[in-house]
């Protein structure tokens, strides 16, 4: 019984003993598996992350150039725009240089037809001229002669227009020669009179001094107004009265008129007058009076009250008489 029971057990210990060497084989086998895959994944990982980051170098590489040749290609853009600017600017340049030269062209074409209208004139002219020069030929003829014809006629006209600078010029000398101090305007012929020699202060009677100097310059004034050559022009002979403007208007009219008059008046009674100078002076003297009308002035603007105070005896020449004169002279004209 004893030997049946140790046995067994001694079996069970037998079974016991085999199964767990077995067990622990198969394990070691599955830790080996396990440790081959584990191996064989991290092998994998490390060749996939390489592998990923050789691809994440060439995608950023590939990334960059692709970024340069954006922006390449941005550039190439804004280049083809400032091309494309450019040429739309020089479309216009174009089209107003053709737009100019068809007005050129234009132009060009009304000169052209201008030029030939120009020359049909020229050769309408140029015969035009060509008979005036013919005409001019026979007129070369006819100018000679009347040349000759004008050169007196002109000297006549001259000699006429002279008038009054000759009688000037003639009585000046003749003052001159006579010793009297009256002076001639060299423009106009007046010869002026100091009134304080002639009249007392607000007086129209001639004083002994102006009869005196009267006497002695109107026989030769007349005698040089009343020559042959200058008498038929002689229109009107003038004794003017002046004064100053101290007092009315009306009083110094008044006394101006008659110191006027009582010139005059004084040349027409002079005894040493020739019968034919007294018969013209009647018919050409006259006597006026200017009141203050025509005063005389300083250079700084003040009257002269002096120098207002003043007689003038000037001539005036028939101007119609001359004028016919001178168309007679050209009448003439052959």
């Amino acid at each position: 019984m004893h030997d049946v029971r140790g046995i067994k057990r001694k079996h069970r210990r037998l079974i016991g003993r085999d199964t767990g060497e077995y067990w622990i084989s198969y394990s070691d086998m599955l830790s080996s598996l396990l440790l081959v895959f584990m191996l064989a994944v991290t092998f994998s990982i490390y060749q996939y992350y390489t592998l990923l980051d050789i691809k994440t170098k060439e995608l950023n590489a590939q990334a960059a150039e692709l970024d340069r040749s954006q922006i390449a290609l941005v550039e190439q853009e804004k280049e083809l725009e400032t091309t494309r600017v450019t040429l739309m600017g020089k479309e216009e340049e174009l089209a107003t240089i053709q737009i100019q030269l068809n007005r050129q062209e234009e132009d060009l074409y009304a000169a052209q037809t201008a030029l030939l209208t120009k020359e049909e004139e020229q050769a309408a002219l140029q015969l035009q001229l060509t008979r005036q020069a013919d005409e001019l030929a026979s007129q070369e003829i006819r100018l000679g002669a009347l040349q000759e014809a004008l050169g007196s006629q002109q000297q006549q006209i001259d000699d006429l227009l002279g008038v009054r600078t000759s009688i000037i010029r003639e009585l000046s000398q003749a003052l001159s020669r006579a010793n009297i101090g009256a002076d001639v305007d060299g423009n106009t012929g007046d010869i002026v009179l100091d009134s304080q020699l002639m009249f007392e202060t607000g007086r129209d009677i001639i004083v002994a001094a102006g009869q005196d100097q009267l006497r002695r310059l109107i026989p030769v004034y007349l005698e040089v107004l009343l020559r042959p050559e200058y008498r038929d022009y002689v229109a009107e002979i003038i004794v003017e009265g002046h004064t100053d403007s101290a007092g009315s208007y009306v009083f110094n009219l008044e006394l101006s008129q008659r110191r006027a008059l009582s010139v005059a008046t004084f040349c027409l009674e002079m005894p040493n007058l020739t019968g034919d100078q007294r018969a013209l002076l009647e018919n050409i003297l006259t006597a006026k009076g200017r009141s203050y009308a025509d005063r005389i002035f300083n250079a700084d603007g003040s009257e002269n009250m002096q120098a207002s105070r003043r007689v003038e005896i000037k001539f005036r020449l028939k101007d119609s008489e001359m004028i016919q004169r001178m168309n007679d002279i050209l009448r003439e004209t052959p």
